[in-house]
């Protein structure tokens, strides 16, 4: 499988301050994950800025020229999890264009996928708030260009964490269908079987939350289900919220899967669309060591040759949450 790979210097100069779990080092263990596939061919690929008006899409233009401000003004913390230096602009400019100039090369056949190494990573930002390491939603600029042109998009968000912010900005949006398994009790505290959609997007987003303890068997059974439920929406692009926080070996949570787990995600979203209509964003995950693995084991599922491995088996509560919220969609869609 050809698979673009997107990363740029900048992103090692983006700081949220010393002694952050969110820091440079993880773009070292990632790039290391990618080489180390062995059914991909890697097509190293450059970012580009994104333009004020990409942004504008989904950030309000006060919001955008605040976080500019205050990066060239010398940084700063932002709230107590999120920081920005006067490198972070650069950075987070990048981090939200990757995905577009992805777009535009996976449409002139260049790849079968795209892998997004970038930092600050995106999917807890809201249209007016910095939150969560995160300053701009990078996945979210990307789906509101592809809804612009009439694109059908599927976001699937297997980050630990819930992304709030992505999900808000497409909440009332029958085009965009937004799903993810996440921890819960957990930050940022959204993300409950009940939270569907509004309007004529009643049913778009699905929420599937796990207690701590929960392993990758519940993980494979929640996508096993889903998986016709993504058929049926029929996106044109599957964009990935690629966090790997969930691992068993992430300081930051207390869910349980392993890489292999990872292997059959990748492979389950690359069977929802084309080749040539995926990308993959990294968010999360703060072990470096899972993190080299667990993309490695990503992009061979997605290249079809997901390493077998048994999962750590969930608790009864987990089970019974896949329940609850399969149910609830169900009722929804009828």
């Amino acid at each position: 499988m050809r698979l673009l790979h997107f990363t740029d210097d900048s992103f090692e100069r983006h700081s949220n301050g010393s002694g952050h779990p969110e820091r440079p080092e993880r773009l070292g263990a990632v790039a290391a994950g990618v080489r180390a596939a062995a059914h991909v061919e890697i097509v190293e690929a450059k970012t580009r800025p994104v333009e004020r008006k990409d942004l504008e899409r989904v950030h309000s233009p006060a919001y955008i020229t605040a976080i500019e401000g205050f990066c060239k003004a010398g940084g700063g913390k932002l709230d107590p999890d999120t920081g920005a230096v006067p490198d972070s602009w650069e950075a987070a400019l990048r981090a939200a264009g990757a995905g577009l100039e992805a777009v535009d090369r996976l449409e002139n056949g260049e790849g079968a996928a795209a892998f997004l190494t970038v930092r600050p990573p995106g999917h807890h930002a809201l249209t007016a708030r910095a939150m969560g390491f995160c300053l701009f939603n990078n996945v979210a600029v990307v789906a509101a260009s592809l809804l612009e042109r009439s694109q059908r998009v599927t976001i699937v968000d297997w980050d630990v964490h819930h992304g709030n912010g992505t999900q808000a900005m497409f909440y009332d949006n029958p085009h965009l269908q937004y799903l993810s398994f996440h921890q819960f009790p957990a930050y940022p505290g959204t993300g409950w079987f009940d939270e569907l959609g509004e309007g004529k997007a009643r049913g778009t987003t699905i929420n599937i939350p796990l207690p701590p303890k929960s392993g990758g068997d519940v993980y494979r059974q929640g996508m096993a289900e889903l998986g016709p439920v993504v058929e049926e929406f029929a996106p044109d692009w599957v964009l990935v919220s690629a966090g790997y926080d969930a691992h068993n070996r992430d300081p930051l949570a207390d869910l349980r899967l392993v890489e292999a787990d990872y292997g059959l995600l990748g492979q389950a979203v690359s069977r929802l669309v084309p080749p040539g209509r995926l990308i993959m964003f990294l968010e999360g995950g703060y072990d470096l060591a899972a993190l080299k693995g667990s993309v490695t084991a990503t992009l061979d599922g997605v290249a079809g040759h997901p390493t077998p491995s048994d999962p750590i088996e969930s608790p009864k509560p987990a089970w019974q949450f896949l329940e609850q919220a399969l149910e609830a969609l169900s009722d929804e869609l009828g």
